[in-house]
């Protein structure tokens, strides 16, 4: 039994391809989301063995969504597009497949031949060098996609991930791991990430460590471990 999931911004094409799949008795449907946010928490929490991805999607693509995917957690991607030429870039993104809007139904059974038979395999993530430009939150019922050039610094608590900028808050399903290799956050202790353009001063401990003042004044831990790497990022002797 295969299990997948449904990322799609337009519900027609949701409906289209749920009853196209439905038809299949292998295959078990463990959700339908409508944007990228959803997305990636569903992936991350449910682990589905394939995602049937629509490329275009407001503010977050298909494209960049992949590249926010936990390694650990990378399903098989299969691109839905209605535009022909994102099908080479979605293999260059390491997708397992791509599928044509409107779909048709004898594509689909061979992409799920392909599937069942696991070839290709799980796809690989992409390459560290990705950069991540938005970090998309959720926040008291709202979605947030805050810029990195607004966010102060990123941390880990009992709630999760969470992302701290000047003005507002909220928690993320992306981990401190991705973040730190695909944006130019630092890592300044074990549960923090900072972002270097936004630090004002670092206040040195008799201990080793210190804090880092941010330039609106919030206050961010740095371990001893972590604070040459710092002070090197930065270029103070």
């Amino acid at each position: 039994m295969l299990t997948a999931l449904i990322i799609d911004d337009e519900a027609p094409s949701r409906d289209e391809l749920k009853a196209l799949l439905e038809s299949a008795t292998d295959i078990d449907i463990l959700g339908e989301c409508a944007n990228a946010i959803e997305g990636l928490a569903s992936i991350h929490r449910l682990r589905p063995d394939v995602v049937f991805l629509d490329i275009q999607m407001p503010r977050i693509s298909g494209l960049e969504m992949v590249g926010m995917i936990d390694p650990a957690a990378m399903p098989r991607i299969v691109f839905v597009t209605a535009y022909d030429e994102h099908a080479l870039k979605a293999f260059e993104e390491h997708a397992t497949d791509y599928l044509l809007k409107p779909i048709d139904p004898q594509r689909l059974a061979r992409t799920l031949d392909w599937l069942r038979e696991g070839k290709p395999q799980a796809c690989r993530p992409p390459a560290s060098d990705t950069v991540i430009r938005q970090i998309p939150c959720l926040a008291r019922n709202r979605i947030l996609l805050i810029p990195l050039d607004e966010v102060d610094y990123v941390h880990t608590d009992l709630c999760g991930t969470r992302v701290v900028a000047a003005d507002r808050h909220g928690n993320t399903d992306l981990t401190l791991k991705l973040l730190q290799e695909r944006t130019p956050l630092l890592r300044c202790h074990r549960q923090y990430l900072v972002n270097p353009s936004r630090i004002a001063e670092i206040e040195l401990h008799d201990n080793g460590g210190g804090e880092i003042v941010m330039r609106n004044g919030l206050r961010v831990p740095v371990s001893r471990r972590h604070l040459r790497e710092i002070k090197d990022q930065l270029f103070i002797a």
